[in-house]
């Protein structure tokens, strides 16, 4: 297991500044997912890390030995990482079997990867590894004979071929159905926490990652608004926006002492201290039904099966959202009274029109 370091890595494409001092850990045998609206840089980090691209400054380090800093720079094939693309690009002449020890490294003694027929006898190790994403039964199939969640498992055991220290998977799940995106990507999470591999995911979809990750890395414009656990970084954003993008979010004004906010909804425990004038961002579970609680208006349901999303009219000049047991709607229109439960994270307010960070 090999621990990834990145430490103010800065990356230039086209003249344009692409990624701008980031820097994160990723422990020993930890799942990571980089999360972040499109265009922010998650594809082009994953690319710096794996050698892929040139960095203008900054460090990587696998168990704190340099792959790319100021005076080391390894080469992308030397760096023991292996890739998982969103597309598998298989060789469409060589079988499964083939296509997977095509990324084992070279055999002691050689400088070069072996040729191969298109079909052949089956060596251990690759058995092993179809038998590890579960396709030994696919090993003669060509690749225009296989479904798209078969095609990646065979791009996932073609990367763990090479007995990679890292393992960097770019979206390799966003073509799939969601119902077999979902038991892929949970076989892949348990695949490499019985190997022991540390892995790097992008991803675009923020439940997933919430879902999965160890930890989570949050990008936006180039720059890290945040890492952390699912946990930390769902229940205590450090933006506005960050809580915005991870989900539903209420924001209400409010005035801080002594622990507490005083808001238009009571008061309301602060997560961190604070004082003065603050926004704090309160999630839809936190807005709870009560009888003491404050009066407001049912305006719209969105039911999603298990519960429902409530938006409710308490005057405020904008919408408030309660999420509630699918058993437990009230109608649109219903008069129902909330009140929030909980600690909440605070933020200063932002200026009228202004974007919050």
């Amino acid at each position: 297991m090999s621990s990834l370091t990145v430490q103010d890595l800065t990356v230039h494409l086209g003249g344009q500044r692409v990624l701008d001092q980031v820097s994160f850990t990723v422990d020993a045998g930890a799942f990571a997912v980089v999360i972040g609206p499109s265009g922010c840089g998650k594809s082009t980090l994953l690319r710096a890390v794996a050698g892929l691209i040139p960095a203008r400054a900054g460090r990587v380090a696998l168990d704190g030995a340099d792959l790319g800093s100021e005076s080391v720079s390894v080469p992308p094939e030397r760096r023991r990482i292996g890739w998982v693309p969103q597309s598998p690009f298989l060789f469409p002449h060589l079988t499964v079997a083939r296509n997977v020890s095509f990324g084992a490294p070279p055999a002691p003694g050689r400088n070069r990867w072996p040729r191969w027929s298109r079909r052949g006898p089956l060596d251990e190790a690759t058995g092993e590894l179809l038998d590890l994403v579960g396709i030994r039964e696919l090993a003669d199939r060509f690749p225009d004979q296989l479904s798209g969640g078969q095609a990646q498992r065979v791009a996932l055991a073609r990367a763990l071929a090479a007995r990679p220290r890292l393992l960097l998977l770019d979206e390799p799940f966003a073509a799939l159905d969601p119902q077999i995106r979902v038991e892929l990507r949970d076989e892949l999470i348990d695949l490499l926490r019985r190997l022991g591999v540390t892995a790097v995911m992008v991803t675009h979809d923020q439940g997933e990652a919430l879902q999965t990750a160890d930890t989570v890395i949050a990008l936006r414009e180039g720059r890290l608004v945040q890492q952390g656990t699912p946990v930390s970084l769902y229940r205590g954003p450090s933006t506005p926006w960050l809580a915005s993008f991870l989900g539903e979010a209420n924001f209400l004004r409010g005035h801080a002492a002594a622990g507490r906010a005083e808001t238009a909804l009571g008061g309301i425990a602060l997560a961190d201290p604070a004082e003065g004038e603050v926004t704090v961002m309160l999630r839809p579970e936190q807005l709870v039904r009560r009888p003491d609680g404050v009066p407001m208006r049912v305006v719209r349901v969105r039911y999603h099966g298990h519960d429902a999303l409530v938006e409710l009219d308490a005057g405020l000049g904008e919408p408030l959202l309660a999420r509630l047991p699918a058993d437990a709607v009230p109608a649109p229109g219903d008069k129902v009274s909330f009140r929030p439960e909980g600690s909440v994270p605070s933020y200063a307010p932002a200026p009228a029109g202004a974007d919050p960070e």
